[in-house]
């Protein structure tokens, strides 16, 4: 029997625009999804991961998240190498901590997204805050004092 001769209109509708709206194994075109198929291929795009300005902006516009949180970074590795490392110190733990403060309220962080939100949120700010109470803490003349920290340093480094 021969092959029918499509309709052009039919073969428009039948093309394939991505993995997703490839034909099943009927030849029916599936509906697109912005589902992730269950078996990946490869790795899939972070939550949140899209970009924080349009696609017509420049690039240091849509990534605008990330190049703050790395100024911010970097501002405070110089103060620290200028030798003031109490603010140096703080300055990069409040950049982190500004970094989940991002990732949690904004919808798409561009570059700022690298693993699901909790995670990032939890990572960021995790290390964020324990970086801020270090610099704190730093001798001499330390901003904040923890007891119970002093007590167990004694408690491992005896002289006994």
């Amino acid at each position: 029997m021969p092959a029918e001769a499509k309709d052009p209109q039919e073969q428009a509708d039948e093309t394939v625009r991505d993995a997703i709206s490839a034909p099943d194994a009927e030849g029916h075109p599936r509906r697109t999804t912005r589902r992730f198929p269950l078996l990946t291929k490869d790795t899939a795009r972070p939550e949140g991961g899209g970009r924080a300005a349009a696609g017509d902006a420049p690039a240091p516009a849509r990534q605008w998240p990330i190049l703050a949180v790395l100024g911010l970074v970097a501002l405070g590795l110089l103060l620290t190498a200028l030798d003031v490392f109490r603010y140096g110190t703080l300055l990069i733990g409040i950049a982190l901590v500004g970094g989940a403060v991002l990732r949690w309220i904004m919808p798409d962080v561009g570059m700022l997204a690298v693993r699901s939100r909790f995670t990032d949120i939890a990572t960021y700010g995790g290390l964020g805050l324990a970086i801020v109470l270090l610099a704190m803490m730093v001798q001499p003349d330390p901003w904040l004092q923890i007891p119970f920290l002093k007590d167990t340093l004694h408690f491992t480094v005896s002289s006994g």
